[in-house]
């Protein structure tokens, strides 16, 4: 499942790991997060390594829908339901400035992008009250949004009516990855990828340890997606989503804007032209079908089932690629931004944009710069201060209640479901994986491009018996979104080890 944005694609690797290297700044992660803040520690003369265990934009980053939109479907309206409105402004101007700067670095770097005018719609009249609570948001917060009925849309597609912002952004973000990891190298930064970071410590001095050696500096920034230590907990204060998008070439016409659904099963459409990606016009993107990572009852039928709605409202719609990512949300709404508990002052992080990163990433990367650089709190902007103090909430712990709940069925389900099936088992088809009970230990068996493996399908992290993804051919960890490849190699998540491999075949 390779992204539309990574066709062609050969990303900057930067250069061989030097073990024990001395740096101002270690940032790891090559995704948005990490390297808009390695460009922006650069450009103030600070000596900046970022290190990634994949490629440059190889996760989120590389594989979101490409909108750059401050409407964000209905975000607006739930931080406003749980939280003031001073907190939801300081939110709206936080992604307004992470917007000016991404479309200021792309403007800077060449990277071509189109203004549309963005939607959130329903599809049903049932789902128009919750537009409307998005446009009031938005309105409160200064968007100049406004509503629009059925056929002021004109579009082909099931939508009740929309609130509607102008002068939006769709943009390629391989493009946009690709160019920061190309000027943080020309600007002397160092960028290590296929490195794995497997500890930070901030005593007896700042380092990060990594498979291949240690390395130091005055600051540690996680640029991770879920923060790769445990530190503050803040793998249980989160929730991880899977989404899936399709792209199609399309013989008849297709919107010049950009959707969202409120209503579920969710539906965005952006159209991608020779002006904001690398497809010819008459292209377009469907996404959608999120559900919690390893929550699943079909990864592969929720993308067929993307591509038959396509297919139905847009006649001749061929599939051309189909991939997914992986968001995080905090139960408060609101990404954790700042320094990590017990870091002293030394490591920070930034996570939980739901789904928003090319606004959210730059944004966290203004304000660990603005926290890296020293600067007081007086020259910092309002929306930094008002967001780095916000308080926790009853309806946050509510949210982090249920989500306990969920996890903690999903653990037990995991391990009754493995006792249920004994090895040995059928031999699975290729493309499939099954669970099973080997001598009261759950063992992952899959069968991938002919080759059949078995892993151990207990997560290092915390314990949870992973699920097959059969649309990415993945183990996925139910309990908090750890992910790793058939053979057992880590992809992402707060776990830190591969699983450990084992006989090959079912009967063993």
């Amino acid at each position: 499942m390779k992204p539309l944005w990574k066709l062609d694609r050969t990303p900057p690797t930067g250069t061989p790991f030097d073990p024990g290297a001395r740096h101002d700044v270690i940032i790891v992660g090559a995704g948005l997060t990490g390297l808009s803040t390695a460009v922006m520690l650069t450009r103030a003369g600070l000596d900046v390594a970022v290190l990634e265990s994949g490629s440059v934009g190889e996760l989120a980053s590389g594989g979101n829908t490409g909108k750059l939109s401050l409407l964000q479907a209905q975000r607006l309206a739930e931080i406003r339901r749980h939280h003031s409105a001073e907190l939801l402004q300081a939110y709206v101007d936080g992604n307004r400035a992470g917007m000016d700067w991404l479309t200021g670095f792309a403007d800077h770097a060449g990277v071509p992008y189109e203004r549309r005018i963005d939607h959130t719609y329903a599809q049903t009249p049932d789902g128009m009250e919750s537009v409307r609570a998005q446009h009031a948001a938005a309105q409160e917060a200064g968007l100049p949004t406004r509503m629009l009925t059925r056929g002021e849309l004109n579009v082909d597609f099931p939508a009740a009516g929309a609130v509607a912002l102008d002068d939006q952004v769709t943009i390629d973000p391989m493009q946009v990855a690709e160019a920061l990891a190309t000027e943080l190298l020309s600007a002397g930064g160092t960028l290590h990828t296929g490195v794995r970071v497997t500890a930070t410590h901030a005593l007896p001095e700042p380092r990060v340890e990594t498979t291949v050696g240690p390395m130091f500096a005055q600051h540690i920034v996680i640029a991770t997606g879920y923060p790769i230590l445990d530190r503050g907990l803040y793998f249980a204060k989160m929730r991880a989503f899977r989404s899936y998008c399709v792209s199609f070439r399309v013989p008849g016409g297709i919107p010049d804007s950009t959707f969202i659904s409120t209503d579920q099963p969710t539906r965005s459409i952006r159209p991608v032209s020779a002006s904001d990606g690398p497809g010819a016009t008459a292209q377009l993107v469907v996404g959608g079908n999120g559900h919690p990572v390893g929550r699943s009852d079909g990864e592969r039928a929720a993308v067929d089932e993307l591509v038959e709605w396509t297919q139905k409202f847009f006649p001749g719609a061929e599939e051309t690629h189909r991939w997914s990512a992986q968001d995080y949300e905090s139960h408060n709404q609101i990404p954790f931004v700042g320094a990590m508990p017990r870091g002293l002052g030394h490591i920070r992080f930034a996570t939980g944009y739901a789904k928003w990163g090319l606004s959210n990433a730059p944004a966290a990367a203004l304000r660990l710069t603005t926290e890296i650089l020293g600067a007081s709190w007086h020259d910092r902007p309002g929306w930094m201060a008002k967001i780095g103090t916000r308080l926790t909430v009853p309806a946050d712990l509510a949210r982090g209640a249920v989500e306990g709940v969920k996890v903690a069925a999903a653990a037990t389900k995991g391990w009754v479901d493995a006792e249920k099936t004994p090895v040995p088992v059928p031999q699975p088809a290729e493309g499939e994986g099954v669970v099973a009970n080997r001598g009261g230990l759950p063992v992952g068996i899959s069968t991938v491009d002919g080759v059949t493996r078995a892993v151990d399908a207990v997560c290092p992290h915390l314990g949870g018996v992973l699920d097959w993804n059969d649309a990415e051919c993945t183990w996925d960890c139910p309990l908090h979104a750890s992910r790793f490849a058939a053979d057992g190699t880590r992809i992402e998540g707060p776990a830190l080890s591969d699983l450990k491999k084992l006989p090959r075949t079912a009967s063993e």
